[in-house]
């Protein structure tokens, strides 16, 4: 192959290039073609082409990366956010809890043992209906009924010692009677002994009586004056007796009562061997059988279960709302009940009761009973009375209420996930580097000013000129994925509603770019 040239070399070097897509080369240098040169000067003009077609390449280079860096410069800090309008709409707000089906309180009624033994005879199955006072089981009642005959026979014995004391009383009464008599006998002759002897005296003085007479005068008065004496202790000791005889028929009758006592006391534990039904209803739980032994309570310890009555003409749902829900339920508010044994059915509702004692969630407890933690989180029961319940609704089944504690008719409302919280101290500094408000940091801010700073402050990012401002908000009812806003925001606003990653992180005044192609995820009302 024959050797080129200077110039041959370079007019093939300008082909390469332009076939590379460089553009025209606009240097008229490069467009007319040299003198040749000395053999000597052949390599050093070589090296200087070869530099400028290196600049060629260089230059465009350079120009089109300071092109993109100013691109991406320009777009520096931009945030790629979700965004959506602020809408008017009705709006419910919904506390939703799970609970169990039961009948009312008061038509629900288990029957536990009362007294210890084996159980002889049950009459009913479970699920058969029955009325009040039914009889429905009995248990071993040998004991109780030996007590109830012995007793009854210890009460006749009673009855009768009371006859006897009776006759006594009447004896008693008699002889006082007649004490009573002699006492007032005995002091009329003791007067008229005593009228013989004072005449005697003046009649033995005036010498008209002899001494005979007169001292048998005065042994008639002494007698007289002794028997009185005699009847008035006779009498006394009569007196005495009639009181014995009236204490003694008095303990007899008090023994009768003690003994009827008794005897009603071996009655009812006799009573308490047969059952019946406390109410009118179904027998929904009979866990026992004939032969198993029963057992009453003890103290704190109920006896055991026998059976359970149920009225399920008026069924409720019995739930537990967290404690944070609850100042919003109210009596009569109405609810949806879902129960999972009837799928693809909602149920009509009111709050009936609402409880008035926290009951902790692991220990099933009451918050007045020592057995609760402080710091377990804990619910209150609330039952919800079913208004037209599904025949065969049976206790126990699972349920769920939606309890609506309050509507509001056209609404401000957000998303629930466009609503986010920031620190007051942070909203003042983005604000004084946005040249708006001065720096917050001021050496002579007062420890108020620094408590303050800490606040937290609720609101949302309003999308404005191109930028995230974030504007609080008052925050009214709270539906299920939407807020209600009374303050802050009007309806057909712009606002942030995602990504949740970037609202938690997103600053005031920051600069976005809107992309609603993917919908908002993540977020709590996701």
């Amino acid at each position: 192959m024959p050797l080129r040239t200077a110039e041959e070399r370079e007019d093939l070097l300008m082909a390469e290039i332009k076939e590379l897509g460089l553009g025209k080369i606009n240097d008229p240098a490069w467009q007319e073609k040299p003198a040749p040169v000395p053999t000597r000067q052949r390599n050093g003009t070589g090296m200087k082409r070869w530099k400028k077609v290196t600049l060629m390449i260089v230059v465009p280079a350079t120009v089109l990366a300071l092109a993109i860096g100013g691109v991406v410069w320009s777009k520096r800090g931009v945030v790629t956010v979700q965004t959506g309008k602020v809408q008017r709409e009705d709006l419910a707000q919904i506390v939703t809890a799970n609970g169990e089906i039961k009948p009312v309180q008061q038509n629900q009624a288990n029957v536990n043992a009362n007294s210890m033994g084996k159980v002889t005879e049950i009459l009913v199955k479970e699920g058969d209906t029955v009325t009040k006072g039914q009889l429905l089981m009995r248990t071993e009642d040998v004991q109780q009924t030996a007590a109830v005959e012995a007793q009854t026979a210890a009460v006749k014995t009673s009855e009768a010692d009371i006859s006897a004391q009776d006759a006594n009383v009447r004896s008693s009464e008699a002889a006082l009677r007649t004490a009573q008599a002699d006492l007032e006998q005995a002091q009329a002759k003791f007067k008229q002994a005593r009228d013989d002897y004072t005449r005697g005296q003046e009649l033995f003085k005036a010498q008209l009586i002899a001494q005979q007479v007169f001292d048998q005068r005065l042994s008639d008065f002494e007698v007289a004056k002794a028997n009185v004496q005699s009847m008035q202790a006779r009498l006394g000791q009569a007196k005495a007796q009639n009181q014995q005889a009236v204490f003694n028929r008095d303990m007899a009758r008090a023994r009768v009562g003690q003994s009827k006592a008794q005897l009603l006391g071996f009655k009812n534990q006799l009573a308490q061997t047969v059952y019946t039904s406390p109410l009118d209803g179904i027998v929904t739980s009979l866990p026992v059988h004939v032969g198993e032994n029963v057992v009453p309570g003890i103290q704190n310890q109920v006896g055991s279960l026998l059976y359970q009555v149920s009225n399920l003409s008026v069924m409720t749902v019995e739930v537990k709302v967290d404690e944070t829900d609850i100042p919003n339920v109210k009596m009569g508010q109405p609810a949806d009940v879902l129960i999972d044994a009837y799928p693809n059915k909602t149920f009509k509702g009111h709050v009936t009761q609402i409880g008035e004692s926290a009951v902790g969630r692991t220990t099933g407890t009451t918050s007045g009973q020592t057995t609760t933690s402080a710091d377990e989180a804990k619910d209150f029961k609330v039952v919800v009375t079913i208004d037209n319940p599904p025949p065969n609704l049976r206790p126990g089944l699972s349920g769920t209420a939606k309890i609506t504690t309050a509507t509001r008719q056209n609404a401000v409302t957000v998303p629930i996930q466009a609503v986010t919280v920031r620190m007051r101290r942070e909203l003042e500094e983005s604000k004084g580097k946005n040249g708006k408000v001065e720096a917050a940091n001021n050496a002579a801010s007062t420890t108020k000013d620094k408590d303050k700073g800490k606040e937290e402050v609720q609101g949302i990012f309003a999308v404005r000129n191109g930028r995230a401002v974030f504007v609080p908000i008052e925050a009214g009812i709270m539906g299920s994925t939407d807020m209600e806003i009374t303050k802050g925001v009007q309806a057909g606003d712009e606002i942030v509603t995602g990504s949740f990653s970037i609202l938690r992180t997103l600053k005031n005044h920051t600069k976005v770019k809107i992309d609603n192609s993917a919908a908002p995820s993540g977020g709590p009302g996701a």
